[in-house]
């Protein structure tokens, strides 16, 4: 437990200070958002459909600055981690994200991508998902609203899964809210 809230600290610390140090220049080459998040862990009824793994999933994320114009919104690279603070699974993970900016400070964000686990790939245990692989896709879902041109607050929903190519395959689903920074 002290190893996730040292981690968590951590890395609100970064974001803090990566942002404050922008916020005169409002630009970063390589960098293009940075977000922190509060998840809720293996929720129920949704994609997976049944959870087993309890607690709060502590969220980091960058997106990158390169971007593709692609439909109108914009496809980018993001690198992101969720630590779960119960000791079950945790990602890290990696995207490609496309994000539509409403003309109303509305956005929303799809992407598709990879995530490395450490939870359990084939187990009984009743507390505990089998997801099959150690490494599984990465789909994430995002709806936000920008409060001002810099920050934003959004609704995070992201789901890993290895799509039915091992067997099992339970997936994993988390829902939650989260605070960005645009560069």
């Amino acid at each position: 437990m002290k190893r996730i809230i040292s981690t968590s600290i951590l890395g609100f610390s970064l974001f803090a200070a990566i942002a404050y140090g922008n916020e005169t220049t409002h630009k970063n080459r390589y960098i293009h958002e940075l977000k922190l998040g509060v998840l809720d862990h293996d929720v129920d009824g949704l994609w997976s459909g049944t959870d087993c793994e309890n607690g709060i999933d502590f969220n980091l994320e960058a997106t990158f600055a390169p971007s593709l114009k692609l439909f109108d919104g914009a496809l980018r690279p993001a690198l992101g981690v969720s630590v779960n603070d119960s000791d079950n699974t945790s990602k890290i993970y990696c995207d490609a994200r496309w994000q539509y900016d409403f003309k109303i400070r509305l956005f929303m964000m799809l992407g598709v991508g990879a995530a490395w686990h450490n939870g359990e790939t084939d187990t009984n245990t009743i507390n505990m998902k089998a997801l099959g692989s150690p490494l599984l896709f990465h789909i994430p879902l995002e709806f936000g609203y920008y409060i001002t041109p810099h920050y934003s607050i959004s609704v995070y929903f992201d789901h890993i899964s290895n799509a039915y190519l091992v067997d099992p395959n339970e997936g994993l689903d988390t829902l939650g809210m989260r605070f960005g920074y645009r560069f």
